[in-house]
């Protein structure tokens, strides 16, 4: 069985996000994995890396606290709303500060590539979209799809990285959403194991 760190990154509480964290991680406990979850919206913590990487920012505890359940996990989930082609600038600003050089990745003095040092790691994306799926494909080249699985997760060496997509959350109905959980939980069964 997995250890499955599920990370909410939908800011608000009343969200559609909130039942689709629930769904997946009962699907998880149902299976008897190990589960975390964070809910970036109870964090306490800066969105800014002050200095970038010229200048260590402390981490505040929460952040010391995620990226220990990071390094615990070996299955990540991220749940978080595609907003302007892209993700939410909370998870952005999460990242920024918990993906840090010596803990995700390492710069090497003989390559312009990094070390990898999530490798061993899977990760499955689930997000939420007003735009239907093969909008944002042809027009917008799943841009915010491909940054977080290549350039953020496929950087740090998390490998594979699975991508599921509910969309137009703002057209679906009670029983279009209820299927969707209920498939969420099967997602969450199967990525346990």
């Amino acid at each position: 069985m997995k250890n499955i760190l599920i990370i909410n990154a939908h800011p608000d509480a009343e969200s559609f996000g909130n039942a689709i964290a629930d769904a997946y991680e009962k699907g998880v406990k149902k299976m008897g994995a190990k589960s975390q979850r964070l809910n970036l919206r109870e964090l306490n913590f800066s969105l800014n890396l002050e200095y970038g990487y010229r200048k260590r920012t402390d981490l505040e505890p929460d952040l010391i606290k995620a990226q220990d359940a990071i390094s615990f996990a070996n299955h990540l989930v991220f749940i978080y709303p595609t907003w302007w082609g892209t993700f939410p600038a909370i998870l952005k600003g999460f990242i920024d500060r918990t993906f840090l050089p010596g803990f995700a990745f390492k710069y090497r003095e003989d390559s312009s590539l990094p070390r990898k040092l999530l490798k061993g790691k899977s990760a499955r994306l689930i997000t939420t979209m007003d735009t239907p799926a093969w909008f944002y494909r042809i027009f917008y080249y799943n841009v915010g799809h491909r940054a977080m699985k290549k350039s953020t997760l496929g950087f740090t060496g998390i490998k594979p990285v699975k991508i599921t997509s509910f969309q137009p959350i703002k057209d679906s109905t009670p029983k279009k959403r209820k299927n969707w959980l209920q498939n969420l939980q099967k997602i969450g069964q199967r990525d346990a194991i």
